[in-house]
Order: structure tokens, then sequence, then C-alpha cells
């Protein structure tokens, strides 16, 4: 897997040292992690290490061995379990420390915070503020459906018998309000049956469809419809092109200076361009290419 991993045409790639190591292997894997961030071809990927969770007796040497064996090659840790600001700001701390000691910025390092208690949902809007470091809020659906007692065993699933709405609406909107209040970025879970990509895209469709960034994938097979939910539509990135273009030409002095404007059937004005900014950002990091352009009136 390890050797694999630079090769797929994912966003992120993270080394794992928390749930998929067994407690007898985890020294060992440390050594694996540091081994692959020095001899992999990472280009083109966010390389990413989850440290177990602060209160683990293995983390404070998992965040050392790791950054002092590979902190060069390394972008960000990924923290499970968050449930306070401490341990974000633990971990922001010791890499501090660890960073100066082998002579890397101070601060260069990123923290991406995995929240996954309903003890961590009640508190993640101070923890989204708890570090200049932290650059994403991720989802950890299994430990959170546990936490708080879902009577289901399938990972991100709607539990027996709730037929009406969302169950995980009130988290996933919560961990996007949260995330987005503080400019960060903000991540849904794995979906835990890696050949079912008909329950893959009918999971990741909702948190797609609220504005989330993207989505763990356990499984080379859950990375093309990954890619493909999480970017717009080619018609929805034409029309907030479009818009964009439409908006500058309405505020500029040729287009007469308005700060609203019909463009076919819709009015547009400045909201309408923000909305558009996002759609259109999407789809220029998804590798979309615009076709059309918009035609100012003779």
């Amino acid at each position: 897997m390890l050797a694999r991993a630079p090769e797929l045409p994912a966003d992120e790639v993270f080394l794992d040292l928390e749930d998929s190591v067994a407690p007898l292997a985890k020294e060992r894997a440390r050594a694996n992690v540091v081994a692959a961030l020095k001899g992999g071809d990472w280009s083109g990927h966010t390389r990413a290490v989850r440290v177990n969770d602060a209160t683990a007796r293995w983390a404070y040497r998992d965040v050392i061995d790791v950054v002092e064996g590979a902190g060069d090659s390394l972008d960000c840790l990924v923290l499970p379990k968050v449930e306070s600001v401490a341990h974000v700001q633990w971990l922001d701390l010791l890499l501090g420390q660890v960073e100066a000691a082998v002579g890397l910025p101070v601060g260069r390092i990123g923290i991406e915070a995995q929240i996954e208690s309903a003890r961590g949902l009640v508190a993640v809007d101070a923890i989204a503020g708890a570090s200049p470091r932290l650059e994403t809020i991720v989802f950890g659906p299994a430990d959170f459906m546990a936490s708080v007692n879902l009577p289901t065993l399938v990972v991100g699933e709607q539990p027996p018998g709730y037929d009406v709405g969302d169950a995980y609406h009130y988290v996933l909107f919560k961990l996007l309000v949260a995330a987005r209040a503080n400019d960060l970025q903000v991540i849904d879970g794995p979906y835990l049956a890696v050949h079912d990509l008909d329950g893959f895209r009918r999971v990741a469709g909702r948190s797609a469809a609220l504005g989330f960034d993207g989505k763990w994938v356990l499984h080379p097979g859950q990375i093309e419809p990954a890619n493909e939910i999480y970017a717009p539509s080619q018609a929805d990135f034409e029309r907030a092109e479009t818009v964009l273009e439409a908006y500058a030409y309405w505020t500029s002095a040729d287009g007469g200076m308005r700060g609203a404007a019909m463009l076919g059937s819709e009015m547009i004005d400045e909201a309408s361009r923000k909305m558009s900014l996002v759609v259109s950002a999407k789809g220029r990091a998804a590798g979309l290419v615009r076709t059309s352009r918009f035609e100012p009136p003779a």
C-alpha cells in the first residue's frame, strides 16, 4: 500500500499510525512511514500522517519520530479523536518544539483535526479556531456513530428505521459551519464498504451537496467517483464563469456601472458573484475547462 500510494490520483495521501495499526506494530509503523515519506515520489500530493490521538500513549513519540525523521517531506499531521482545544494546542506546541530542534520553519507543518465523538462535535466551534496551523476539519463517522449510540453497523448509512431525512445532516452542517467560520477545509470521513460504489456515491453525495471539499477514500476504486462527486458539473462551472464575466462587465464603465443586472432570465448581483466564485474555484481545482464565453450586448 505504501509503495502504490504515490501513484494514485488522490489530492492528499495520509499514512496511518492510528486505528489501522495494531498496538504491537505501532513502533515499527513509524519507521515504515518515515521511509515511505523519504523514499516515495509524492509529487502532486499533500503528504500527511495520522498520529495517535492526544490521550494515547503512542502520540508524543509518533510526532517526534515522524517529524524528526521526515519533517521536510511532510505537509500536515492528522490528529484523530479531537475533543477539546487542548488537544490541538498540545500538538501545535509539540510540533513547534520538534521543528525548531531539527531546523525546520516553525509553523510550516499543518494540522487536520478529526471530529469523532459527541464531545468533539459540541466543542468543534472552539476547536476550529484553536491554532493557526489548523487547515482542515475531518468527520470520523465510525467512532462518532459509536459515541452517540446509533443502532447500525454500516458506517455512514442511515440507521434502520430512519426513513425520513438524513440522520447525519446536523453533524455535517455543524462541522461545515465551524470550518468555514475559520476559513478551513472540511472533509467527510470514509465509507467502509469499499466495493459498494453505489453506496459510496450515495453517502458522498450528501456532504458534496452541502459544499464539503472532499471525502476520505479507503480503496483506489473510490477515488474516481470521489473526484467526480466533489467537483461541480460542467454546466454549473460554465454558468459560474459566465456570471463572473457578466457581472464584471455590468459593473464596469462600459456596462453602465450597474450593481444588479439581468443575465438571461436571472438577476445577478454581488451575492451572485460570491456564489459563482465558489463553484468556479472548485471547477478549476478539478481541472474543468471553459468552453463558452459571455458576449456583452452590442
